[in-house]
């Protein structure tokens, strides 16, 4: 349905700018998205019915890009410097301006959505695209409020995407042609010049991490379940590290795959859907997210047979960064809304390929705030254009690209939650035993999924512990289902001074990494010991 900006709903378009606009779709439902993308020729349908997309020159964020504009509202708090590059405010109004004028003459999507689960707390917000899929992504992923809540929905920020825009570096300031701007003043995210989706997604999550802890929200970029018994648990941990297959426990009901926040009455889910990997996606080891992509899903790059519109998931050649995104209430047994308890669990993930750290230990909550910081996982030969032998990855909160504030902030936030509700926090190594990548072998996930299934339902609350003395880490002496000789990492190399070596080494990487963070004798004492 075509519809005027001077109506009521769409009156908050003249705010911004985006007035005089010949035709804007306001809240199309997915079917009509669906038709306007085939319309539009910007997609295709796949054996399923979800809607197929190639996003061109980026397969995935372009972090280099980003912006935030410094101002009275932004310049003290933001943490300048690495992911929060400042931009200025003049330069932003010159920007927007040119960026309004090239949508003139273009057919606009518009959606008004929420983000955030919790009605206390989510932020309303309204996006604006060039492209009808983008809108169908973005309906996907935020909440999607109810006939009635639509009535007095009011938008506090609004994502204006246009993806045919080019910036100019020379005359708008930008690094090039893609830009990504957030202006917290005027409640404004300019992303153009990507068709990327996954922008909209993370930059409402950068939002909302600068904004919620002043309301004594926590936010946390991890993954959320809930037991039969009604406890729930999260799930930190980087890319490759395990998080969403080991939040996707058919005995447990998933809250979320992503976002979450911690506020004073339990956790919530940012997000209304998903934005799951699929790269050598099948049936049988991700079954939540092979069912899930169906009519009303966006899946973006992933080769189809021409003639069946079968998607090959092992086809890599357009990116490995295959994706698929869908409403949250395609996952059987989800959430809805997205709102549990406070976490009896806190899980930090890690894929250590170097075999050193422990398979499963118990963190105190110093040492849970040490290693929230520190982010820690590891990049191995393949991942990664000129990575030959496993490397360190410090990613300061599992998710340090969209964290503007100082991170000590969430780190305290983190330390005063676990000791207010008791939370235990454990961390896993998903990654190599019995020596490094390349001479180990991954850990198996069935007993990964044994030592963190005994950790959540509590069956490690009597067990007898010991101290590894590589990582000073409090370790099980047993786990059930799990031999014992999968619990101890130095047991298990045969080369004793090799361990002792490889664990002095990265030992050494998490005292160096650390040394950029401003925070108390005993955090900074909570970590591994230089030898």
């Amino acid at each position: 349905m075509s519809v005027s900006v001077t109506t009521l709903p769409l009156r908050g378009l003249t705010r911004i700018g985006l007035h005089n606009i010949d035709t804007v779709y306001y809240q199309l439902s997915p079917e009509e998205l669906v038709q306007d993308t085939l319309r539009l020729g910007q997609g295709v349908l796949n054996d399923t019915g979800a809607l197929i997309i190639k996003t061109g020159e980026f397969t995935g964020r372009s972090p280099k890009d980003k912006f935030i504009v410094k101002d009275p509202i932004t310049a003290e708090l933001v943490n300048w410097g690495g992911a929060n590059v400042a931009f200025d405010p003049e330069k932003f109004d010159a920007l927007f301006e040119r960026v309004v004028a090239s949508l003139r003459d273009k057919e606009l999507f518009v959606q008004d959505l929420y983000a955030g689960a919790d009605s206390k707390y989510r932020l309303p917000i309204r996006v604006v695209n060039e492209y009808a899929w983008h809108n169908l992504f973005a309906r996907a992923l935020f909440v999607r409020p109810t006939d009635e809540e639509l009535k007095t929905h009011r938008a506090e920020f609004t994502i204006v995407s246009a993806p045919e825009f080019q910036a100019d570096p020379q005359r708008d300031g930008t690094r090039s042609e893609a830009v990504i701007v957030v202006n917290f003043t005027r409640k404004i995210i300019l992303i153009g010049g990507t068709k990327y989706a996954g922008e909209m997604k993370k930059s409402i999550f950068g939002v909302l991490n600068f904004l919620l802890p002043q309301k004594n929200v926590f936010p946390m970029h991890c993954s959320a379940n809930v037991g039969k018994n009604g406890e729930t648990a999260l799930f930190f941990g980087l890319s490759g590290t395990g998080k969403t297959t080991l939040s996707a426990d058919p005995e447990r009901l998933l809250i979320g795959d992503d976002e979450h926040g911690w506020s004073p009455t339990g956790i919530f889910n940012f997000e209304g859907g998903c934005y799951a990997k699929c790269i050598k996606l099948t049936r049988e080891s991700e079954p939540q997210i092979w069912n899930a992509i169906k009519f009303g899903s966006v899946l973006e790059n992933v080769p189809l047979d021409p003639e069946t519109h079968i998607p090959d998931y092992n086809d890599d050649s357009l990116t490995e960064n295959t994706r698929c995104a869908y409403p949250v209430d395609y996952v059987d047994g989800a959430v809805i809304p997205g709102i549990g308890g406070h976490p009896k669990n806190v899980i930090f993930l890690t894929a250590d390929a170097f075999g050193v750290l422990p398979p499963i230990s118990k963190l105190t909550t110093d040492q849970a705030m040490y290693h929230f910081l520190s982010g820690y996982t590891a990049k191995v030969a393949g991942t990664e254009a000129g990575v030959e032998k496993p490397e360190p990855d410090f990613s300061t909160l599992f998710g340090a690209p969209f964290f503007p504030l100082r991170p000590k902030v969430y780190a305290e936030m983190l330390g005063r939650r676990m000791q207010e509700h008791g939370s235990q926090c454990w961390l896993v190594n998903t990654g190599w035993f019995g020596g490094p990548y390349g001479i180990g072998s991954r850990m198996k996930l069935p007993y990964t999924r044994a030592m963190v299934n005994a950790a959540i339902e509590g069956k490690l609350n009597d067990v007898e512990f010991e101290t590894d003395p590589a990582f000073g880490l409090t370790v099980p002496k047993s786990v059930p289902g799990v031999p014992a000789e999968f619990l101890r990492a130095r047991d298990a190399w045969n080369d004793k001074a090799a361990y002792d070596n490889s664990a002095a080494h990265l030992s050494a990487e998490f005292a160096r990494n650390f040394e950029k963070f401003e925070v108390p004798a005993n955090i900074r004492a909570a970590g591994p010991k230089k030898s």
